[in-house]
Formats: structure tokens, sequence, C-alpha cells
């Protein structure tokens, strides 16, 4: 009956990192010993005073209907946290509150693209950004970039890949899957490409931004000339832990803010009461309450760093923010690994999972089909005991 879908449905591809983990949770039910390093999520708990503003709001009565852009609240917690880490100045009719970050790209993407528009996309690049704009009835262009320029893109890249039809450009950093950062004057070089394109907008993902080792977080709408024309997407999942609560928002021109409002207001409405009011909370903290976690994350990637920095054909770069390292595999292509022959990415990953019962996922959903991603978001045994399973696989 695929036939009587719809040709949206029918043309988007599965998300390649939740069908790995959904892979290895089947595969865990057997029996099988699995260590999962494939899903961008942190395995820290919620700080201990998120969750009781969460059980204030619940026993204060919070359970009506919000409001589709968020509690007012909100909206100026988020405005000051825009001005206070990224000294971009919004007011609350700018901000609008979404069921996670995905469904702000999403509402961003819905509102400003039409049937044929191009979207550029700085490879690697997160799976969904792909898929949304195909959702989208547009066009993505990738430009490519390798591990021996951090996966950083150029700013004559960027002007050659620019076409009459060109209505956005993707920027995520700190990068998933990379981890790759761009400083500001990296970000400011791009700006001056863009300068001369004045109907090109700009979806700056900037969720990973206190997950950072050194590179200061730059906000490209921080760009005087670039402010009225980008949309910077947030929320709370991953400097947070608070993936499963479901907030993310956007910081935009105010007619962009009121486009994603409306369109929200026939897909889900407003964000969940209790995960707002919790949301207020932890972002009027103050940074330093969650950098226990970062100060992990970091000892875990100068960690899995030195494991994989043993195996021969894995190359490395020193990613400078996220969770995530992204490894260059391509020595083993070609190669026969018991019994496996390993032509892709997807093979290695692949590989990895049957044989050495570790789960990660293939660098041909991000755009960079000679590396895997693989998630440190876990414990440092794990990791381990994770990359002496996948030496002595490769060995």
């Amino acid at each position: 009956m695929t036939n009587h879908l719809s040709n949206r449905i029918n043309s988007l591809p599965i998300s390649q990192t939740l069908a790995m983990a959904a892979k290895a949770r089947e595969l865990k039910e057997q029996g099988i010993d699995i260590i999962s390093l494939s899903l961008g999520e942190p395995d820290f708990n919620t700080p201990d005073f998120i969750k009781n503003a969460a059980i204030q709001a619940i026993n204060e009565n919070y359970n009506s209907y919000t409001p589709v852009n968020g509690y007012g609240e909100l909206r100026e917690a988020i405005c000051s946290k825009f001005k206070r880490d990224n000294n971009i100045s919004y007011t609350p009719n700018q901000i609008v509150v979404s069921t996670g970050a995905k469904q702000s790209i999403a509402n961003v993407a819905m509102v400003l693209l039409n049937p044929g528009d191009e979207v550029i996309l700085p490879a690697p690049y997160w799976v969904s950004y792909s898929a949304i704009t195909i959702l989208a009835e547009a066009k993505y262009i990738e430009i490519p970039s390798t591990i021996e320029t951090d996966f950083k893109i150029t700013p004559e890249q960027l002007e050659a890949a620019i076409t009459p039809k060109t209505k956005m450009i993707f920027f995520n950093s700190p990068n998933n899957p990379s981890g790759t950062v761009y400083t500001e004057e990296e970000f400011r070089a791009l700006a001056k490409v863009l300068e001369k394109h004045p109907n090109i907008y700009i979806l700056s993902d900037e969720i990973y931004e206190h997950i950072n080792y050194g590179v200061p977080n730059f906000s490209f709408a921080a760009i005087e000339s670039m402010y009225d024309r980008t949309i910077t997407v947030n929320g709370v999942a991953k400097a947070f832990a608070m993936t499963g609560w479901r907030v993310g928002y956007i910081g935009a021109p105010e007619w962009i803010a009121k486009a994603c409002t409306k369109m929200q207001g026939q897909i889900t409405s407003g964000t969940n009461c209790i995960a707002q009011r919790a949301t207020i909370t932890a972002l009027d903290a103050p940074v330093s309450k969650i950098q226990y976690m970062v100060d992990e994350f970091k000892t875990r990637r100068d960690l899995i760093l030195g494991l994989l920095n043993n195996i021969k054909g894995i190359k490395t770069n020193v990613p400078q923010g996220a969770f995530y390292v992204f490894p260059d595999i391509s020595y083993y292509f070609g190669k026969t690994i018991q019994g496996k022959t390993i032509n892709n990415s997807s093979d290695f990953s692949m590989l990895l999972l049957e044989k050495a019962n570790v789960a990660t996922v293939s660098g041909d959903a991000f755009g960079a089909p000679n590396c895997v991603r693989i998630s440190y978001a876990a414990s440092q045994d794990n990791l381990k005991e994770a990359v002496k399973r996948i030496a002595n696989v490769l060995a």
C-alpha cells in the first residue's frame, strides 16, 4: 500500500541516527552486549535545580494550554540569555518556543522556502537539515569539507556554491557531527560573502554552544550586517541534559517569528507547560552551574582521541565542541575484515555493530562519506571497552 502514501513521505529519508539507535536497542533486547555510541544525548541526569522547578510548576497547577510562541516569562528569559551569552538583542516578539530545536528548524524552513529554492549545507551537517529541506520542497546543495581543513568551509567555497536560487544557508557551530567550532574571524569572513547576496537567509544552529573546549562560541547574528537575515536556533537539550523535555527556540526578525508562530499554531500549538517553566529556571541560572558536565565531556574527548589514535588507519582531528569525534576511516575502504568487505562508511558502521557490538553512525548520513560519528556521551569505562572492541576487530 506504499503507493497510496504521499510523494512527500516517500521521498523522505529515515534518520540514520535514530535507525542505528533502534538497531542497537533491538540487539540489546536479544541479550547482546551493545555499547551504543550513536545517539547525541548527554548521559547525565537533568540537574536537580531544574527538576525542582518542574515539580514546583506541577504543584502550582500549570496544566493549561500555553501561548503558541511560549510563555511571556520564558521569552523574556530567552532574550536575557541571548544578551548575556551571545551579545544579541532580541525582544520577546522575536522569540518562538517550540517542541525541540528540530521543530524550530522545521518551522523556519517551512515559512521561508518555496519549491525549487536552494539551501546550502556545509558538510558535514546534521542529518535532519537535508530531510527538512526536502519536506519544504527545496533542494539542498552540499559544500564538502575534510578532516584536513577541520571540517570547515572557506569563503571561496561559499561564493562558488551560491546561485540565483539560493535562499538559505545552515550553519551549525559547535557542529554535529564533527565537533568543529567556527571562530568569530571565520564567521565574519563568511559574512563578507553573504553581504553581497542580500536575499539569502542564515539559520544558525547553536544548540551545542555551551559544550566547547576553548574556542568561545560566536553567534552569527552578532554580526551587525547579518542580524536582520539570521535566525538563531537554540534549546536546552544538550547543555542542560534535557533531551526528553523537548524545548527549543528561535530568535529572529519579527516577521519571521510571526510566521513561525502561525505555522506552529496549526501543527503542535504551544510547547509543554511544565517543561517551559523548568526552562525559565535553566536559562536564568549562571552557565557555571553546568560546567561539571562540560569538564567531563572534555575529559572523555581527550580519552577517546588518545585511544583511537592508537588504531592504524583511523584519522582524527581535535574537535573543539559538542560530544562527538568524526574520524576518517577511508583507509579501510576496499578491505575485507572478518569476511565483510568495506566499501563505504555504512559498511564500516555495520561491521562495528555486528562484529564489535559497538553502535556508531555512518558519515554518509551527514554528507561526509569517509567518516563515522562516534558519540562520547557515555561513561569512560564504556568508551575504553568500545575502542578496545573496535581495535580488536580492525587488527
